[in-house]
């Protein structure tokens, strides 16, 4: 037994040197504050497990001192991985403070020893008083590290939830094979035990600080199956970006644990995301601060293509999923050609519903254009044919009612005229906007009393002294073609009315009739529409709203509808003004 014990020794001291080694170089690697921890708690081991073969004679003061050495790195170790820990989640400021007086006193009290008694000499007060303070600090470190350890790890993914869970249990193995070598005396029996915990306390912190490769793919393996299923999916048809990042992203954001994942083109744009509200993903943009939520940490991956992904995780992946997120960095990079597949047909699914649109419109455009302009054409080439070959048979009256028709027809085909060339105007962004200070009560009453049928019953609520800068031509085409529609379509009376709020000029123009069918009201800014009410009873293009609308917006602003109370319809202009203007003062009379 006592070869065995010998043997057992040898390969946890080399085990020990070699774990230290091994997290000295993952340090030197990662240099990050969790590797740096690692690699003192588990060099410190390896120095002690070096100093371990110096014998201690109690009449040599150096080996006395190295002994010490030995005792003080017992001391500081469990320290130190409590440390370790403390990078992922922060223990309560009187108890880490509570911890690192008491380890400090600890070491000062290992020096101060008068003697350390050998294997076979009886343990005198002081020394038992030592050990019983050195073990309550290591148990409570120990139970402190190993609860914290598992209790987190049973939240993250199947790899970091495995190598946490062996450095719990490591923690607790080195504290039972401690106990066991000082209260089992020096029987070889005690001894073994000792040794083969060790070496099993070891082994797992090994698995737990840098586990095999093969090992890290067994503990992979359910989330492995999922990113295949994943990766098998890319070659799947998908419409939109959104279902592409429901059915890849989720399963990758398993491997390291994420709680969210977005996807960055080179220009930092979001072309696909999982679990990132709506409103976060404007902070996003390349270059922008992005703050990660409370007990998240925010992993910007590069990708190849200069991409890049952004990653919501917990604390511990960035230590406990390194080859993870290497994973997720690689399938980042093949979601990310197949979003940029996907939104190139997108991008072609949309310019052929605008082509379809656009060949609806120029159908419904030359229908319209046919209609409308052969009637008012029909009836001047009639009249003109009349008045050609029967002008000397009709009477003075017969010619007033020909030629008041002629200009009431060719009135018609001018509007409609002036109507498609400012439609092309507006849509080669020909329209030249230059607001001027204006008078709105003294504008708007010149361009009521012009489009109204009746101007008495129009009712005018604008202030006196609301001064704005608006395009005058702008606001005629706008203005005058809602005071026109109420009367044309709606009931007297109409009301115009104006205000200046929230920076933003507003013109409302309402009627009291039936209002809009709400069944059309999706449509009534397009071009070539009108309802099936309309047509029965008025007549028009189809294009006045429209028009109306593209003159709001080449101004800045928008035209909206809403139903009016109690009944009728009401259509607001609204036009970014800034700061109110203040009417220009009156010139002083001279004296």
């Amino acid at each position: 037994m006592h070869e065995a014990v010998r043997a057992f020794q040898y390969v946890n001291i080399a085990a020990y040197i070699t774990l230290a080694v091994v997290a000295l170089l993952a340090w030197l690697r990662r240099r990050d504050r969790a590797g740096m921890w690692a690699a003192a708690a588990f060099g410190s081991l390896g120095i002690l497990e070096i100093l371990g073969l110096i014998p201690n004679h109690p009449g040599h003061l150096a080996e006395r001192a190295v002994g010490r050495v030995d005792i003080a790195l017992l001391v500081v170790f469990p320290y130190l991985l409590f440390r370790f820990t403390g990078v992922f989640r922060r223990a309560r400021g009187d108890i880490a403070n509570a911890l690192a007086v008491l380890t400090a006193l600890l070491v000062v009290w290992t020096f101060a020893l008068p003697s350390t008694p050998q294997p076979h000499e009886r343990w005198p007060g002081y020394f038992t008083a030592f050990l019983v303070v050195f073990f309550v600090h290591w148990v409570t470190l120990s139970v402190l590290i190993s609860a914290r350890l598992f209790r987190a790890g049973r939240a993250q993914p199947s790899v970091a939830r495995r190598r946490m869970q062996m450095l719990a249990f490591a923690s607790g193995a080195i504290t039972v094979a401690l106990l066991v070598v000082v209260l089992g005396g020096s029987g070889n029996a005690a001894n073994l035990v000792a040794q083969v915990v060790a070496l099993a306390a070891v082994i797992a912190f090994f698995l737990g600080l840098a586990p095999p490769a093969i090992i890290r793919l067994w503990w992979r393996s359910p989330e492995q199956a999922r990113v295949q299923s994943a990766l098998e999916s890319l070659l799947e048809f998908a419409e939109t970006r959104e279902e592409l990042a429901a059915r890849v992203l989720e399963p990758a954001a398993a491997l390291v644990g994420a709680r969210a994942l977005a996807i960055r083109d080179a220009d930092g744009t979001v072309v696909g995301a999982w679990n990132v509200p709506q409103e976060a993903w404007p902070a996003l943009r390349r270059g922008a601060a992005v703050v990660p939520s409370a007990g998240a940490e925010l992993i910007d991956l590069d990708l190849t293509g200069g991409g890049s992904l952004v990653v919501w995780t917990t604390p511990y992946a960035p230590f406990f999923g390194e080859d993870e997120l290497g994973l997720l960095r690689t399938l980042g990079a093949l979601m990310g050609v197949a979003l940029d597949r996907v939104r190139l047909f997108e991008a072609e699914h949309d310019a052929r519903v605008a082509l379809e649109r656009a060949n609806e419109v120029k159908a419904n455009f030359v229908a319209l254009a046919a209609h409308e302009l052969r009637t008012p054409m029909t009836t001047v080439h009639g009249f003109v044919t009349t008045l050609h070959h029967l002008s000397d048979r009709l009477d003075e009256r017969q010619r007033e009612q020909v030629r008041e028709a002629l200009i009431q027809q060719t009135e018609r085909m001018a509007r409609l005229i002036e109507q498609l060339l400012d439609l092309s105007r507006l849509d080669a962004e020909a329209i030249d906007i230059s607001p001027t200070s204006l008078r709105l009560r003294e504008a708007l009453e010149e361009i009521a009393t012009a489009s109204a049928a009746d101007p008495s019953v129009v009712e005018l609520d604008v202030p006196e002294e609301l001064v704005a800068p608006v395009d005058r031509v702008a606001l005629e085409r706008v203005v005058g073609n809602l005071v026109t529609n109420a009367f044309r379509y709606g009931s007297p009376p109409v009301r115009v009315a104006a205000e200046q709020r929230d920076r933003h000029l507003r013109i409302s123009v309402q009627d009291a009739g039936k209002g809009v069918d709400p069944r059309f009201v999706p449509d009534l800014f397009e071009r070539f529409t009108r309802s099936d009410q309309s047509r029965g009873t008025a007549g028009g293009t189809g294009l006045g709203l429209a028009i109306a609308r593209s003159y709001a917006r080449a101004h800045g602003g928008d035209l909206v509808y809403e139903p009016a109370q109690p009944s009728g319809s009401r259509f607001e202009l609204v036009l970014p003004v800034g700061a109110p203007v203040l009417p220009e003062p009156e010139p002083l009379a001279t004296l």
